[in-house]
């Protein structure tokens, strides 16, 4: 057996100790004494050394419960307050290393992807379904307006995707598309498809709306290359920004836990973009009617929604929808 073993045990801790040891001389020397008076005749000189073995072992009998006595009590008022205190400290330590690591550490990383990940989209459906709004921050709004369409209950959405009008918001997720394509890529294509994917997403949310209770899109001439997907109690970033995950379609993502910085610097942020009066807004409700859809998309994005271009977005819509549930693993 090791140390810790031995120490353990105040019995055990004697014989390991230069007390045990001088108990141990003692039993030794009272056991010889009446060994060696079992020898000798009857007389003073025996009854001598008969009362020294005698003593002695007596003298041993005492220093060991004396010894055992001492022991315990000293472990009851030094080592067991100590043993607390150190557990205490302990605990107040990785309480304050949880406390940082929900403030400033994500849950959940997924790493970079050329396909939807079941596992990612079946968390991040799960806090959305457990959601009373959802706070979406991106590019075209597709992929809110598919989830939403997924989803049991009814909730508030609020969205800030690019306008349209404006092709610096375009820009940025073009030319990041076009490094994931590579050198035979034509920008002004990319360009193109992006607006039509934001006309897409637009109509995907006017179907959504019988899912929520409201939904409030602003059109953000400056939208970040980052997706930022915001539920009661968690925040999710998808970072089209990392230039390590280039050549994947889908980047790597991270959630934090509401709470931490991150989630509390995004909200802050969402609220401020939001909120700005110099942005174009749009507010679908449940009774909203195509009629009144069609009049704010065109005021939103500048050009007419013809019932022809209307049923092809919406065609190209739900075929998006039903692709994208089959590949994450979302059914519907």
């Amino acid at each position: 057996m090791g140390a810790d073993a031995r120490g353990d045990n105040p019995i055990r801790e004697i014989f390991w100790t230069r007390t045990g040891l001088l108990l141990l001389v003692l039993v030794v020397v009272s056991g010889s004494a009446l060994g060696v008076s079992t020898v000798m005749d009857a007389g003073t000189v025996r009854n001598l050394v008969i009362a020294v073995g005698t003593g002695t072992l007596i003298a041993a009998i005492v220093g060991f419960g004396q010894t055992l006595i001492t022991a315990n009590a000293t472990h009851r008022a030094m080592v067991t307050p100590l043993i607390e205190e150190n557990r205490r400290a302990l605990q107040e330590l990785s309480a304050e290393y949880r406390s940082l690591n929900r403030e400033f550490f994500p849950t959940h990383v997924f790493e970079p992807t050329d396909s939807p990940n079941p596992a990612f989209n079946r968390l991040l459906m799960q806090d959305l379904q457990a959601s009373r709004q959802f706070l979406f921050r991106g590019f075209s709004g597709r992929h809110a307006a598919a989830r939403l369409l997924l989803a049991s209950g009814d909730r508030e959405l609020r969205a800030v995707v690019a306008d349209p009008v404006e092709r610096s918001a375009i820009i940025g997720r073009a030319r990041y598309l076009a490094r994931h394509e590579g050198p035979g890529a034509d920008i002004d294509v990319i360009e193109a498809q992006l607006l039509d994917e934001v006309r897409m997403g637009l109509v995907g949310l006017y179907f959504a709306r019988s899912h929520c209770s409201r939904i409030d899109i602003t059109m953000d001439a400056e939208p970040p290359l980052d997706r930022i997907e915001m539920f009661d109690d968690s925040v999710w970033i998808t970072l089209y920004s990392d230039t390590g995950a280039v050549g994947s379609l889908y980047p790597r993502t991270l959630r934090f836990s509401e709470g931490s910085f991150i989630d509390n610097m995004e909200r802050a942020e969402f609220v401020r973009i939001s909120g700005s009066h110099q942005a174009r807004h749009l507010v679908i409700t449940p009774d909203t009617v195509r009629r009144d859809f069609t009049e704010q998309f065109e005021d939103a994005t500048g050009s007419r929604l013809p019932t022809r271009q209307f049923d092809e977005l919406a065609e190209r819509f739900h075929a998006f929808r039903q692709e994208f549930s089959a590949l994450a693993g979302l059914g519907g």
